[in-house]
């Protein structure tokens, strides 16, 4: 019995060791790779930018969307309340982050957007021409779509009202139905579209609608619910709640 009870004895300890070499190797490798996953990440939001910005080419080397991103975009804080560009409250100041703590959000009120808090200061983009003036002013968004909230950027140009970019880079649409607010064809029907009518927020996205009318933008065949989502976070996002006032004021001409 001795014996059988020291074979049992080593098999449990040589499972515990290979067990806790195994938890170390893992989380080595989870914390090694962290650093990486964090440089991809911020890669991959420099391209999308690019991409809203009119600046992306197929193709671009990491370096290229680094220097280029470098040379043209200059992120900046605007203060949701006042519209008027304003310092991050703190350093690596995160909106998404900002908007679930309470010292730095607002509630969201009269709205269906799909989620509860809005950060009180915003990131902004500013893309500059090679003269360095700004050309397009690229605003995050984010929203409920159809299954979970949808992020994007919308790019304007610097009049504050044409739209030439709406590039979604998360979301969990169905494929082929909502998930085509990632198809370029459906995206190019943004361009050139116009946000307000007299000072008022004018955006729609419907059914069968006019290609020649500046408000509206035909909705994805299949998918009215996050059709019906992409309209409330552009209205929100443009609104007297998110960016509407700093895009009627047009600080960037300050």
């Amino acid at each position: 019995m001795s014996a059988k009870k020291e074979s049992l004895g080593k098999t449990v300890g040589i499972v515990v060791a290979v067990c806790l070499v195994c938890s170390i190797v893992v989380s080595g490798a989870a914390v090694g790779l962290r650093s990486l996953q964090q440089t991809n990440a911020a890669l991959d939001k420099k391209t999308n930018i690019l991409t809203a910005a009119g600046l992306y080419e197929t193709g671009m080397s990491n370096k290229q969307i680094e220097s280029v991103y470098a040379e043209r975009v200059e992120q900046r804080f605007v203060d949701l309340d006042s519209g008027e560009f304003t310092e991050a409250p703190e350093s690596n100041y995160d909106m998404y982050k900002a908007a679930k703590q309470t010292e730095y959000s607002t509630k969201v009120t009269n709205s269906n957007v799909g989620f509860q808090r809005r950060p009180d200061v915003a990131s902004v983009y500013m893309v500059r021409d090679e003269t360095g003036d700004v050309s397009r002013v690229i605003l995050p968004v984010h929203g409920s779509g159809l299954w979970d909230l949808m992020y994007g950027f919308l790019a304007v140009d610097n009049d504050g009202q044409t739209v030439r970019e709406l590039i979604y880079y998360q979301q969990k649409e169905t494929p082929g139905l909502g998930g085509e607010v990632q198809n370029p064809a459906w995206q190019d029907k943004w361009d050139g579209k116009k946000l307000f009518e007299d000072g008022e927020v004018a955006i729609r996205v419907k059914k069968n609608a006019n290609p020649s009318n500046p408000h509206s933008v035909d909705a994805l065949s299949g998918a009215t619910l996050t059709s019906n989502g992409v309209e409330n976070t552009i209205r929100y996002w443009t609104g007297e709640q998110g960016f509407g006032e700093f895009l009627k004021k047009q600080a960037w001409r300050s």
